[in-house]
């Protein structure tokens, strides 16, 4: 019994707060400052109390496990009808951070956590898949057609590579898609999220 008590108890903490849940979904995360304080910005985006979030960390500091992984997975479990929409960099990338993003979501752990949500049983696709009550997960690269796509979150994870970094044509044609791409099809109320490491002036964040 005590032992029932303490799983609720810990599924609870979970639902409520991201850290617990990345906890419990994966032990052996290593929690840092920053994670606790990027991931009280998430949870105020999730609670309406944010709209826009834009972060900028080096790389190797865990965001992308916190915010492509376990935040989505998290977010849609406390709203399993809403719309999310991931972009990075690269098409490939994006599609990666929705097959995790879809595993975790069909796992013991996470269904201990959220017992009512589900994957749709013809969510196949690691980069476009839905819930059991009609939200929506979609990936996709920097410059991909968004015709028909609507998103209550969207987030940008590494917008341009380490790579392009230094070319201003692809910074360019990183902001000229996002102002007429993510941030047009926002739903009424929607958020955005930017995390990302700043490598020059021009880049998104600038």
């Amino acid at each position: 019994m005590a032992g029932e008590l303490g799983a609720r108890k810990q599924n609870q903490a979970a639902y409520d707060d991201l850290i617990a849940f990345c906890k419990l979904m994966m032990p052996e995360f290593i929690v840092g400052k920053h994670h606790r304080i990027l991931a009280d910005m998430l949870m105020g985006i999730e609670k309406g109390d944010k709209d826009r979030v834009c972060v900028n960390i080096p790389p190797r500091h865990g965001k992308s496990q916190l915010v492509s992984i376990f935040y989505p997975a998290w977010f849609l479990g406390r709203n399993p009808d809403k719309k999310v929409m991931m972009v990075s960099h690269t098409t490939d990338l994006a599609v990666d951070f929705g097959r995790k993003v879809r595993n975790l979501i069909a796992t013991d752990a996470y269904r201990s956590v959220f017992p009512t949500v589900k994957l749709a049983q013809d969510s196949k696709s690691a980069g476009r898949w839905n819930t059991n009550v009609g939200g929506e997960y979609y990936a996709c690269g920097i410059g991909s057609a968004l015709a028909g796509r609507g998103a209550d979150l969207a987030m940008i994870d590494d917008p341009v590579s380490e790579q392009d970094a230094l070319s201003t044509t692809a910074l360019d044609n990183v902001y000229e898609w996002y102002t007429s791409g993510p941030r047009q099809r926002l739903q009424p109320g929607g958020a955005i999220i930017i995390v990302m490491t700043r490598w020059g002036k021009k880049d998104l964040t600038g």
